[in-house]
């Protein structure tokens, strides 16, 4: 399966890639060799960078290593592909328009027959590749929709709600792993992992908060996080206790602080 990352802080933060560690994951110590992407927020909008190749042989990766880019909010996405071809538009995180903002999303699992179950004829969002991910994006976008109509933006309660239904509907597909963000909040749903051996992790994804610490490193990281922060990973990046999110569980995240948290099936 795919690999995810996700950071939410107080302030802009530097969250450099490492590109030794960082190609070890995308090709040379993991399978997850067909593609990888990195969207930083920042000014009411995103910078999206995604190559649908192995990270170890990426030179953009070289690039954000050395840019230092400063962003509060970061979503990133290894890919290893279970549907769909090995191409640009198959490679996350996916990028849309919504209410004025742009909505960023990627998924780690495989959801089994969505586009047979789930119809997006009448929604005013298309896949522009074929990945159930995109798909499932395209899903969340349509049920969003209603709410960013008006002219105010939804309450975080609307959104949280809207998003942890989807996340329990698509568990019925297979594996739903998602982080999903609209640029102010980061929502997270972690529902588990199924290894290449076919066992199965009933912790999708892991958590970590920091708060107050000096520069650190993380396996394959650099953060500099003098401030609040937390990080999510489909597994822990450092020896650290990073806290296991199991099965069912949805956060709302802001500013480096979980502001909501819901951690079982909702009712059919």
């Amino acid at each position: 399966m795919c690999e995810l990352f996700g950071v939410s802080s107080r302030e802009p933060t530097t969250v450099q890639i490492s590109l030794a560690e960082f190609a070890k994951r995308g090709g040379l110590t993991g399978p997850h060799i067909d593609g990888w992407g990195i969207a930083f927020f920042g000014d009411g909008d995103v910078q999206l960078i995604r190559e649908p190749k192995p990270s170890a042989d990426s030179a953009h990766l070289r690039f954000i290593h050395d840019q230092h880019i400063p962003s509060a909010l970061v979503i990133s996405h290894i890919r290893r592909a279970t549907q769909g071809s090995v191409c640009l538009r198959n490679t996350q995180p996916f990028i849309r328009e919504l209410g004025g903002r742009p909505h960023t999303f990627a998924h780690n699992g495989d959801l089994v027959d969505i586009h047979r179950h789930i119809d997006l004829i009448n929604s005013p969002y298309r896949a522009i590749g074929d990945t159930d991910s995109e798909y499932a994006f395209c899903y969340l976008l349509s049920l969003l929709q209603p709410l960013w109509n008006g002219n105010q933006s939804p309450s975080l309660a609307q959104r949280f709600e809207a998003f942890n239904r989807f996340a329990q509907h698509m568990t019925e597909f297979g594996a739903a792993n998602f982080l999903y963000s609209d640029g102010e909040f980061l929502f997270v749903h972690s529902h588990y992992r199924r290894y290449d051996d076919n066992t199965v992790c009933q912790h999708g994804l892991f958590m970590l908060n920091r708060r107050n610490h000096e520069h650190e490193i993380l396996a394959g990281i650099d953060v500099d996080s003098d401030q609040e922060m937390v990080l999510l990973a489909s597994a822990p990046l450092s020896g650290e206790e990073w806290e296991s999110l199991p099965e069912h569980t949805a956060l709302a995240i802001q500013d480096g602080r979980v502001v909501l948290r819901s951690c079982s099936a909702l009712p059919a």
